[in-house]
């Protein structure tokens, strides 16, 4: 499954999915990134907030592919 991304205008708000694994817990990393996580640890998608001001994807997993959906989103990248 290649990752995807969901945004919700109205919240200002993006869930992006990395892989089709059954959630089993999510830490958030602050106040505007949370990373859900499988039972074998492998993380399977990031909430992302505030996105119209940009997105820091340092500690985020994979930012690479976070970064480039962001990025064909027209969302502002931080690095």
């Amino acid at each position: 499954m290649a990752a995807s991304l969901m945004y919700d205008q109205e919240a200002d708000a993006i869930y992006i999915t990395l892989r089709d694994l059954p959630y089993a817990y999510g830490e958030d990393i602050d106040h505007e990134r949370r990373v859900d996580y499988a039972a074998n640890g492998e993380p399977i998608g990031v909430e992302l907030l505030c996105v119209s001001d940009g997105v820091n994807v340092d500690d985020l997993p994979e930012p690479v592919t976070i970064g480039r959906l962001l990025e064909e989103h027209r969302i502002k990248v931080f690095a």
